[in-house]
């Protein structure tokens, strides 16, 4: 890498991506690695050679601006000093501990600090994970320990990870349809509401049907992620909360993709005033250390047993002491930062300027959704119907021009955008032009 980028600088290609470092790079990958792990084509991969800020490059010398905070991870930037500080010191003086059994100071640190900092003024606890999936399942054990029941109700488009408990969860044929002989069946599943606060009589239905019984929690993101960046009405959350208080369930949030500021609030919740029995965090908790957690109130936690040396639910890397470094020095930098105060400020100035790009789209751009700095363009043809191709086609262009962004969606036609929290007015306007001129 010849060039270090200073993290807010525009994008600058230097050689068409992928360039001939990418290239060479993608021959051998393909010569070791699973051929359904990483997408090849005429346009991908890139391979990233290093990162600040709102910035990344690639092998071949090409600096981008990232608007997707690389899946929603680099909160506070690429290769935040702060983070790496923490996490240089914390893995000189032990790198890995052993979590269930010898923690370290840094695991009650980071629990106090996500009980202080997760919605809610009650008692609150936390079981650490190493991944969004793993604190999902977290959570779905601890319903079951609480509820005593197995059921599940999860929502269309829903995604919560692809380990065997979270895809059960999570929506979409591409995913589960080659596991479903080995998926269990304790999941009922509920249109996810389009636009309004209606939509919640088919819960209704499922737990007053005869599947009702068995049905102890219900899982939901605020914000559908990969589903395609729809937002839950505030009015339709509540409703869910009411429905679960008066039937008696435990109310899971994925906050995973949509915590720690990225909404404009500390966690998307916030913005309906709704408290989760369960809570399940990552990615940008850390700011690209792998570590998440699922944190509950201290009344649902309580009613799993005591260890009695041998944990009921743990794993190797639990507390990982380098992970919670991460994490305590990421959330301190979005406190000293006031990234959550800015990502809504951003997403103000963000409307309008997508809501510029649909209308010179000439109709391939049908609806501009998001809150704060999650937001989803999505791609259709002269039907309105979802256009994949079209989505792709400008994913490459916006690459050209010296823009990382990504598609989502069950038919992958949204165009989702969530850089980084620290990203410049100047680096949001460079992408957002990029993108309208791939578009256009």
């Amino acid at each position: 890498m010849t060039q270090r980028p200073t993290g807010v600088d525009v994008g600058r290609i230097r050689t068409k991506p992928p360039g001939p470092k990418s290239r060479e790079l993608t021959r051998r990958l393909q010569e070791v690695e699973c051929r359904e792990v990483t997408f090849v084509g005429p346009n991908a991969p890139i391979f990233l050679a290093g990162g600040t800020g709102a910035n990344l490059v690639d092998v071949d010398d090409n600096v981008y601006v990232d608007l997707t905070a690389a899946f929603a991870v680099a909160s506070v930037g690429h290769s935040d000093l702060s983070v790496v500080g923490a996490v240089v010191r914390q893995a000189e003086t032990l790198l890995h501990g052993m979590g269930d059994v010898y923690p370290t100071t840094g695991k009650v640190e980071l629990a106090e600090a996500l009980c202080d900092v997760a919605p809610g003024n009650r008692p609150k606890r936390v079981i650490f994970a190493a991944s969004g999936a793993e604190a999902v399942e977290a959570a779905l054990k601890t319903a079951m320990v609480a509820s005593g029941k197995p059921g599940v109700v999860a929502f269309d488009g829903a995604y919560h990870g692809l380990t065997y408990g979270a895809l059960a969860l999570t929506d979409g044929d591409h995913f589960r349809k080659p596991f479903l002989a080995q998926l269990g069946g304790f999941v009922r599943r509920a249109p996810f509401p389009r636009g309004d606060a209606a939509g919640l009589q088919r819960v209704e239905e499922i737990l007053d049907g005869p599947a009702g019984v068995e049905v102890g929690s219900v899982i939901v993101e605020p914000i559908l992620g990969r589903g395609g960046t729809i937002p839950a009405p505030d009015g339709w959350l509540a409703g869910l909360r009411a429905l679960c208080e008066r039937k008696g369930l435990i109310l899971i949030l994925d906050e995973i993709f949509t915590g720690f500021g990225r909404t404009g609030r500390w966690f998307a919740c916030e913005h309906a005033e709704v408290v989760p029995d369960l809570l399940c965090v990552g990615k940008g908790m850390a700011g690209g250390f792998p570590i998440a957690a699922c944190i509950g109130s201290a009344e649902l936690m309580d009613r799993w047993p005591a260890s009695t040396g041998e944990a009921v639910h743990t794993s190797t890397f639990i507390g990982n002491p380098t992970g919670c470094a991460a994490a305590l020095a990421c959330i301190e930098q979005i406190r000293q930062l006031r990234l959550v105060e800015r990502a809504a400020k951003l997403g103000e100035r963000l409307a309008p300027m997508l809501d510029d790009v649909r209308r010179a789209s000439r109709g391939r751009i049908g609806d501009v959704r998001g809150r704060g700095l999650m937001w989803g363009l999505e791609c259709v043809d002269a039907a309105g119907e979802p256009d994949a191709r079209f989505a792709q086609q400008v994913v490459a262009g916006a690459l050209e021009r010296g823009v990382i962004v990504l598609t989502g969606g069950l038919r992958s036609n949204i165009i989702q955008i969530n850089p980084p929290l620290v990203i410049s007015d100047e680096q949001l306007a460079f992408g957002v032009r990029a993108i309208r001129e791939a578009i256009t």
